[in-house]
């Protein structure tokens, strides 16, 4: 079959996978011929340099949960979502022999990678309109009170800045749109983690994120931490806890492959700061979505120097490879047992608070001195909300070569102790030790 008349129209999902708040409703109309489709990199299933997959069992299911679900609210405009497990170039190109599209829709990426598969469909289709959008910030880059080549590189300077207006554009909603459904003769089904390659993984019953991707998930979890249970009003004193699903807001999975709008979430604190209370917690999850905002905005500025060893600051270090330590920080077996129970809980759920985070990091490239790229690339692999604007500028500024403008190096046993001091967490994921009150 060959789709002749009218508008052909593709929506390339990436990393903004959802139908609410979504930029590609602007650049489609109901006489349109429109299809959507996700391509699943094969290069996402393979070993990296350092012996794990680009994207790890934990990711891969939270990624496949999203889809599922996707494809569910795009049915209900009669849009259908095509599968392929393929590289991107060679997906087109087999969609353009049965659905010769002339418009493609997409979100702008800049980073290395995907920059790449974009100038390869360019190459491969000139005659093709794009559109596209920046729909994964808080604050487009327009609409920052400077360019981006003058981004402060402190955060606070940053921060202080954008807060003076706060321009953020309203939630765009979802439209009452029913299209021409196409039927094209490739496959919209899902695969599972096991024709993936993956094993089956159980849910832990100690993981602080037994949540499934999509944005049906991610809008209901959204409603009950701000409205039903609101927890908004004590994030800040919570938001350093280690066990459990309360203590944080627990968006960024889904903030992190675009399930979730993060405009969405800033016009939901700030509806929930005028109709019931505004504090230092509600402010302070604005405060960490403008960190996640800024992170992106550096990877922007500094460009693939955000993945080389010396880091944006060009800083050189001597940094070492040694096996065995970074085998032991992986599988739990340092000095410290704060940072073995922190890597315990990514290897069996995926996910790892913002504290353990720092203080895995810091030891890791601090303390050991090792590669930073490698334990940023294990994130990367098994972390479910791994972002990579964020995962590489948070390991940039841990490591020293990054943003961060005291170089800070962290006392493990004393975050252990300001942080676990009754040893919840580590009775959690260690046999447990007494504790002398």
């Amino acid at each position: 079959m060959l789709v002749e008349k009218g508008n052909k129209k593709i929506i390339w999902f990436r990393n903004n996978l959802r139908t609410h708040d979504a930029a590609f409703w602007s650049h489609i109309q109901e006489t349109d011929h429109v299809i959507a489709v996700y391509c699943m990199e094969p290069e996402w299933l393979q070993p990296t340099p350092y012996g794990w997959r680009k994207m790890e069992a934990f990711r891969a299911k939270f990624l496949l949960e999203t889809l599922a679900d996707l494809q569910q609210q795009l049915l209900e405009n009669n849009i259908s979502l095509y599968i392929f497990q393929a590289n991107t170039v060679d997906a087109f190109k087999q969609i353009h022999a049965v659905f010769p599209f002339d418009t493609i829709i997409t979100q702008a990426e800049w980073t290395q990678e995907e920059a790449k598969i974009e100038q390869k469909l360019k190459s491969t289709f000139p005659a093709i309109t794009w559109k596209v959008d920046y729909d994964q910030f808080l604050i487009e880059p327009s609409n920052l009170p400077f360019l981006i080549n003058q981004l402060p590189d402190v955060f606070t300077s940053y921060r202080k800045k954008v807060e003076q207006k706060w321009a953020v554009k309203n939630v765009m909603p979802k439209p009452n749109l029913l299209f021409k459904k196409m039927d094209i003769p490739f496959s919209s089904s899902i695969p599972t983690l096991e024709e993936l390659g993956y094993p089956s993984i159980p849910m832990d019953k100690r993981s602080a994120f037994p949540c499934k991707g999509g944005e049906s998930k991610a809008l209901h979890h959204l409603k009950e931490y701000i409205w039903k249970n609101q927890q908004i009003t004590t994030y800040k004193e919570t938001r350093n806890e280690l066990v459990g699903i309360q203590y944080s807001t627990k968006l960024s999975p889904w903030l992190a492959n675009g399930s979730l709008s993060v405009r969405t979430v800033y016009h939901e604190v700030r509806k929930f700061e005028d109709e019931v209370l505004q504090n230092e917690s509600t402010y302070w999850v604005l405060f960490e979505l403008l960190w996640r905002d800024f992170f992106k905005c550096v990877s922007m500025k500094y460009g693939n120097q955000l993945f080389q060893l010396s880091g944006i600051l060009n800083r050189n270090y001597n940094w070492k490879r040694n096996e065995k330590v970074i085998a032991d920080w992986i599988n739990g077996k340092t000095k410290y047992d704060f940072i073995n129970v922190n890597m315990l809980e990514l290897k069996h759920t995926g996910w790892m608070s913002n504290r353990g985070r720092q203080n895995v990091a810091s030891y890791l490239a601090k303390e050991m001195e090792q590669d930073w790229r490698i334990g940023a690339s294990y994130f990367e692999a098994f972390l479910i909300d791994c972002d990579v604007h964020s995962n590489y500028g948070n390991w940039n500024y841990l490591a020293g070569v990054g943003n961060d403008p005291r170089d800070r190096k962290f006392n493990i046993d004393l975050q252990a102790k300001n942080y676990d001091n009754l040893y919840l967490y580590r009775n959690l994921w260690l046999p447990k030790k007494a504790v002398e009150l």
